[in-house]
């Protein structure tokens, strides 16, 4: 006996969409296989699969950061050597 199944529809931006199906395609997965995982493991854990946190003050300010700099529409590094150089001078080693 086949299980009776019901549409879901969702809404989702293009580029997200087409970026997931891209990584789960390479997983052998379509995206409705995906999403029904995803539902599955909350029937069976009774827990949403993935981790959720309120984020620390820190992780506030490198957001409110972020959301300026694309409001701005502007690099914070003019080049790759740039970025790097700051993420060595900041990684703490």
């Amino acid at each position: 006996m086949t299980a009776q199944t019901s549409m879901l529809h969702i809404r989702v931006d293009d580029d997200t969409k087409a970026q997931a199906t891209e990584a789960l395609d390479a997983m052998g997965l379509s995206v409705s296989d995906a999403v029904r995982l995803f539902l599955r493991r909350i029937v069976v854990d009774q827990a949403f699969p993935l981790e959720l946190k309120v984020p620390n003050a820190k992780t506030r300010a490198a957001m409110k950061e972020s959301r300026a700099i694309m409001a701005a529409r502007r690099a914070r590094f003019a080049n790759a050597d740039e970025l790097f150089a700051d993420l060595e001078k900041n990684s703490g080693k």
